[in-house]
Formats: structure tokens, sequence, C-alpha cells
């Protein structure tokens, strides 16, 4: 059986407001990010959800928090949901990631990580939760490399198309986990 997939962007960081690009940093939800958080609740907490995995950086743990706490809905923190890892340039400013995220499709930030290796650890992520949860709903609260991972696996769209186009926000993305396939991560 299939795992219906919903996925949620983390809510707006102080670090999106200000045009930081966080990477593995915490960050922290801004004002309007917990009332984002608050209407994710709102929304999903009757929607037929199973279980939340978030990533496990600050930011999605905090969205998580704010939108489940109380629910009953269970949520477990996944590493491999995390955005990017950008490195020594973590926390850099949003023009430079703009600048630099053709160039880092495939060639790794210093210190850090490649677009295609967090789509590959996003995918991990995945492969598990088909293993674990088939026939359920399961909600993901990630980053722009879970979106990724998710349009590039499930809707074969390439990374380089993916990679090109502007980041749209939206109240979440339905997609269908196919059964468990083999595969090693």
């Amino acid at each position: 059986m299939s795992v219906q997939l919903v996925y949620e962007t983390h809510s707006t960081s102080v670090d999106n407001e200000v045009g930081r690009a966080t990477g593995w940093l915490g960050g922290t939800l801004s004002h309007t990010g917990r009332e984002q958080a608050r209407r994710l609740g709102e929304r999903r907490r009757n929607d037929g959800i199973d279980l939340v995995v978030a990533s496990d950086l600050n930011r999605a743990v905090e969205t998580a928090g704010i939108a489940f706490d109380g629910s009953g809905i269970p949520v477990r923190l996944d590493w491999r949901l995390r955005e990017c890892n950008y490195g020594s340039m973590n926390g850099m400013p949003r023009a430079s990631l703009d600048a630099e995220r053709r160039r880092r499709l495939d060639e790794r930030f210093p210190g850090g990580e490649s677009w295609r290796q967090a789509v590959e650890r996003v995918v991990c992520a995945l492969t598990e939760i088909a293993q674990e949860r088939s026939g359920q709903r399961v909600l993901l609260i990630g980053h722009v490399a879970t979106r990724w991972a998710l349009d590039h696996t499930l809707l074969a769209m390439p990374l380089e198309s993916l990679v090109d186009a502007p980041f749209e926000w939206r109240e979440g993305w339905e997609y269908v986990l196919p059964g468990p396939a083999s595969r090693e991560c």
C-alpha cells in the first residue's frame, strides 16, 4: 500500500524575514511564523494525519510543536529532513545562496554537502516512511531540500529545473509515496 504524504514547509523564521539562509543552523520562528504554525495546526489537526515527521532543526521543531501540541498526533523528529548543509556558509545572506544554488547542485558547499546529497538524504527518510507507514497519512515538516526530494523522486522533476525555480509558498503539497521498495541508504 502507498502512503499519503502531506508536505508543509517550516513556518517563517526570523532569518527568513531578514534574508538569511539558515541552512543547518537552528533558526527561530518570527511572530508571523508562530501565527502560520498555529494556522497549520488548525488546517491539519482533523485532516486524517497519523504521524507528523519534522526536521530536527529548531524552526521545524517549533512549527510542529505549535501546530500539533496537545493534538494526540505523534510527532517524530528526523535529521534527514534537514535543509541542505551549507557548511561554513550556513547563515549566509540569501542573495549569496541564490548566486551559489546552481553551482552547488553537485559541488559541495565548503564543509557541507551538495543539493543532490541533501536530496538523497531525504529520499532515505522517505524510503523508511514507505516501509513503516503503509496505508497511512503522514505530514512532513521540512525545508527546500525536503520538497525538492519529493518533487524529484515522486514527480520525476529534474533537480536542474528545481534548483532554478523560485520558491513559492503555499498551504501544503500532497504526494503519494508508493509502497515499500528495497533501497540501500
